[in-house]
């Protein structure tokens, strides 16, 4: 009766024996596939880093690239300024030359001028080589546009000289002989000159006189603050 209690309890420590050992085996089959995981898991990993490394090399490669691009654009831009500046300088120079600078470059100009100035977007008179007699006189006017309550009055030199100012003035004065239908309109004087002296400028500013001259695309006003200066600016 003993020894058959004892080959029972062999035989169940037998099996336990053997399912234990059965565990083990199965947890070293899952260590090891853990381990050939994380293994292959490393090794993707490297690759990835790799590739990581591979596509910042290459975006370090297209932004020095970028770089060059956007210095050559620059250079680019500025050379395009320079020859257009040029050009401009030369279309003045030729015109001037050809006694056309009214025509082809003021003119073009003081319609924008009115609107920038006076607000005027579509002007009563624009008229070029304007010629009035009275009284056996006359008076020949460069240009002239009047709009609302102001008519500007152009006079245009090759090389305008401080002497030009006074001329101007008077014109100013008797225009309301010479152009009746303006003399209620406010009479603003425009020396024009491809490039004027800023000596000049000064001049012409406290006499109220504007001056135009060109700049890096038309003519410009150089002095708008010259309208101040009138003893009748409002």
């Amino acid at each position: 009766m003993a020894n058959t209690a004892i080959r029972e309890e062999v035989d169940e420590l037998r099996e336990y024996m053997k399912e234990l050992s059965y565990q083990a085996m199965r947890t070293e089959m899952s260590l090891n596939r853990l381990s050939e995981e994380m293994r292959e898991f490393k090794d993707d990993m490297s690759g990835f880093k790799d590739e990581m490394r591979a596509f910042k090399d290459e975006m370090g490669a297209f932004k020095d690239e970028m770089g060059s691009f956007k210095d050559e654009m620059r250079a680019f831009k500025e050379e395009s300024e320079r020859d257009r500046k040029r050009m401009n300088k030369q279309w003045g120079d030729l015109a001037n030359r050809l006694g056309t600078v009214v025509e082809d470059i003021v003119a073009p100009s003081l319609p924008r001028v009115a609107a920038e100035l006076f607000g005027c977007d579509s002007p009563d008179l624009f008229a070029l080589r304007v010629v009035r007699r009275r009284d056996g006189e006359t008076r020949e006017y460069d240009a002239l546009l009047a709009c609302n309550d102001i008519v500007l009055v152009n006079e245009t030199k090759s090389r305008l000289q401080a002497s030009h100012i006074e001329p101007l003035l008077a014109k100013l004065e008797d225009l309301s002989r010479f152009c009746p239908e303006y003399a209620d309109n406010r009479a603003v004087g425009v020396l024009a000159s491809l490039y004027p002296d800023d000596s000049i400028i000064r001049r012409a500013t406290k006499a109220g006189v504007l001056v135009m001259g060109m700049g890096d695309e038309a003519m410009t006003v150089m002095n708008p603050e010259a309208l101040k200066s009138r003893p009748n600016a409002d």
